[in-house]
């Protein structure tokens, strides 16, 4: 398969888990989905040295079709509020999360190889004290090959929202921010809030923002969608952004049913569920650990 483009899914979620696992199930002509405001909860206990009951693990969505992407959780209660699924048709761009580069909980930076060249994708969530912004703004970090800035910047300017009648300071720390990794505001193909008000007198709002490597044919063409199927206060943006040209091979590998070939390869993995090493599972990192490790063996069976 030949790919020329990413195509990219935004959306602030509210922590609903019915919407991001209804969109895990059915968007797979996406490549890429960034969401906002995802929802962790307690999957299950896991083995504790401290507890007989076990510490209880946390997560959030996932789907064999996707690779999820977030930086890991500093404590129970403080989570990542950006998320990034990557379509696993495309395990051979080489996706990878820097939190070397930016260390924050609501800005996910991932970098994908096309034709040896390495690109970058952000997503964001900055809060009403606008704690993201202020974060790059003080790392001033400046990244090459940046494609697209995009996530709930919870900013409201009469720039993007022509119902707001003022510019803030604010903005111009985005806008320089934004210059610093040469990208340029885009403006959507349908001009409609982003974010509805449920609350009678409050007005609706235009937060939720992408920003695209300067010079892109696609900017300002990028799309809001108002009649979005799901009740959400945020809706979701949408863009194709173009890459280099980059074939992919498809292919699937089977063993005949009931053959030696596939009763062999089913005692070998169930050889391995049983070497596997289950008590050091004490948080969700060391889980990722073993069903890394897990997923690499089973590979190389």
């Amino acid at each position: 398969m030949i790919y020329n483009n990413l195509k990219i899914f935004s959306q602030n979620i509210c922590k609903n888990t019915l919407v991001v696992n209804t969109i895990l199930e059915t968007y797979f002509h996406f490549d890429m989905i960034l969401i906002q405001k995802p929802l962790w909860s307690i999957i299950h206990s896991i083995p504790s040295s401290t507890s007989s009951e076990g510490d209880v693990l946390v997560g959030a969505s996932h789907h064999p079709s996707w690779l999820s992407f977030a930086i890991p959780s500093v404590s129970q209660s403080d989570h990542p509020r950006v998320m990034a699924y990557i379509n696993i048709h495309l395990l051979l761009f080489r996706f990878l999360f820097f939190k070397n580069i930016i260390n924050h909980k609501d800005i996910l930076l991932i970098s994908f190889f096309s034709s040896n060249v390495c690109y970058f994708i952000m997503n964001i969530y900055s809060d009403f004290s606008h704690s993201a912004l202020k974060y790059l703004k003080n790392t001033e970090v400046n990244i090459n090959n940046l494609l697209i800035m995009t996530g709930d910047f919870n900013i409201r300017d009469r720039v993007w929202d022509p119902s707001f009648p003022y510019h803030t300071s604010i903005s111009d720390d985005l806008f320089i921010l934004a210059d610093s990794s040469n990208l340029d505001l885009s403006l959507p193909t349908n001009t409609v809030p982003t974010r509805y008000s449920n609350t009678i007198g409050e007005a609706n709002l235009v937060i939720d923002l992408i920003f695209l490597c300067s010079g892109l044919n696609e900017l300002n063409n990028h799309s809001i969608y108002p009649d979005w199927c799901f009740i959400l206060d945020n809706m979701p943006l949408t863009v194709t952004i173009p890459i280099e040209e980059e074939f992919i091979q498809s292919f699937k590998l089977s063993l005949p049913k009931k053959s030696k070939e596939e009763e062999s390869f089913v005692t070998e993995v169930v050889d391995i569920f049983k070497s596997l090493d289950t008590s050091i599972l004490s948080n969700q990192e060391s889980l990722e650990q073993v069903v890394n490790l897990l997923t690499s063996r089973i590979d190389q069976a």
